[in-house]
């Protein structure tokens, strides 16, 4: 009797802080909705930590994460080794001024100049600022020409490309072509004209002398997951150089080794000018970076661009040992081995259920097309226990940390089969030919 009452007494102590803990997560999405700018449209979901692959919300329910903060998670959550260091350099200096050096930002620039063979870097807060800067650096390099008599009057258009995502800043947003994004913030930055995506005609006939450069993400990530083809981007790096213009390659979600190498664009020969990074660099601290080559770097001088947050002491220390992690565990060999099991797995319900139109990607970014609203198979793979997303309303978006195991990856293809296969879902004419013309887009032939 006596051991019966103590197990009550020791289940009631363990359910009471559980109880807590949800009253304390009402509040605080409570909380949210009244004071937070609604610019979200969140599920009444709270999560509070993780741990590798998995996080865990306030009631203690476990989720496969297949999403990684939007590419963010790279080692996943609560690294050992990042962990280590974020204690050790917090304890030290968590901001030190631009003004002086610190011990991270010199090797830290050193290490992101030998992953990608560029000279030189600027660290910035985010991947929106990075592309700010890098627009920047593009009308510098064309008004320094000018002021030195070469003939560049009058050379500031940037092209971009259409279905393109780069950032919700002014100069960002310019660039991104998406109207949703544009329309309630119009006029932009003007000067800017997009190009069909891989339709290297339209290319060569935008392209002039006025051109000060090109912008395009190697693999288009909030556009649905579309890589850049090798004819387009020989084509922009021959017009780029031809026109003294800046091919500006946006890596902010497809770098780091994403795709499985170090840079989506070293699967091509040319270089670009510029590269931008940020999302996983610094495990989920805030930093980007703009990595250049010499001849671009030559152009800006004190004063001309700068940063009171981008590249502080403990961020730069947490990239630093990102990217040797990355190294140490031989974390490309491991994301290009899990992005083919998953998509030989993708490939495999595919032929079960005929929604699946198509996969996209390389490595650990993959996008799976559907033939219906995407949105439904999100919220069920959440009440499962899964975290994906869909962009362009027919996508879902897997972006699953580099150190998600075999397991793991076998573990999020039953899962997603059961999403699948329980669903509703209502196909629309709407949806087909937008969807439809995406394709074609995607599929320009390289004339």
């Amino acid at each position: 009797m006596r051991r019966t009452k103590e197990k009550s007494m020791a289940k009631k102590k363990t359910a009471q802080p559980a109880k807590s803990r949800g009253t304390a997560a009402a509040a605080a999405i409570r909380d949210a909705g009244k004071f937070l700018l609604p610019t979200y449209k969140r599920p009444d979901v709270l999560f509070t930590h993780g741990r590798g692959a998995l996080v865990f919300d306030a009631q203690g329910k476990k989720y496969l994460d297949f999403l990684g903060g939007i590419a963010v998670n790279a080692l996943g959550h609560a690294h050992p080794r990042i962990v280590r260091v974020l204690r050790r350099e917090a304890a030290r200096a968590i901001h030190l001024s631009n003004l002086y050096h610190n011990s991270y930002q010199g090797p830290l620039a050193r290490k992101l100049a030998e992953w990608s063979g560029l000279d030189r870097v600027f660290f910035a807060n985010s991947g929106t600022e990075a592309m700010d800067g890098a627009l920047k650096l593009a009308r510098l390099l064309a008004y320094k020409a000018h002021s030195e008599g070469a003939a560049s009057e009058g050379k500031t258009r940037i092209l971009a490309l259409e279905n393109s995502f780069h950032g919700r800043t002014f100069g960002a947003l310019s660039v991104t072509s998406t109207e949703k994004y544009r329309l309630p913030f119009a006029p932009l930055v003007p000067g800017v004209e997009f190009v069909r995506f891989n339709d290297v005609a339209d290319l060569e006939a935008k392209f002039d002398a006025t051109v000060c450069a090109i912008v395009l993400e190697t693999v288009q990530g909030e556009g649905g997951i579309y890589p850049v083809s090798e004819a387009f981007w020989n084509r922009a790096r021959a017009l780029a150089t031809q026109h003294g213009a800046l091919l500006i390659a946006d890596e902010i979600q497809c770098g780091l080794g994403r795709t499985g190498r170090y840079f989506a664009c070293q699967k091509f020969s040319a270089k670009p000018d510029i590269v931008l990074v940020a999302k996983p660099l610094a495990a989920g601290l805030p930093l980007a970076a703009i990595l250049t080559n010499e001849r671009v770097a030559a152009a800006i001088s004190p004063g001309l661009h700068g940063t009171t947050f981008g590249g502080g002491p403990l961020a730069c220390a947490v990239a630093l040992e990102f990217l040797r992690t990355v190294e140490d565990s031989a974390l490309l060999e491991n994301i290009r081995a899990r992005g083919e099991q998953l998509r030989a797995g993708i490939a495999a319900l595919a032929k079960k259920f005929p929604i699946i139109r198509e996969v996209r990607g390389e490595g650990l970014m993959l996008g799976i097309e559907l033939s219906v609203e995407g949105g439904p198979f999100v919220t069920e793979a959440l009440r499962r226990g899964l975290l994906i997303n869909c962009t362009h309303d027919h996508t879902l978006r897997l972006l699953p940390p580099y150190i998600v195991s075999a397991a793991q990856v076998r573990e999020f293809l039953r899962l997603f089969e059961a999403v699948l296969a329980h669903t509703p879902r209502a196909a629309s004419g709407s949806a087909s030919a937008a969807t439809a013309e995406r394709t074609r887009l995607a599929q320009a032939a390289a004339r």
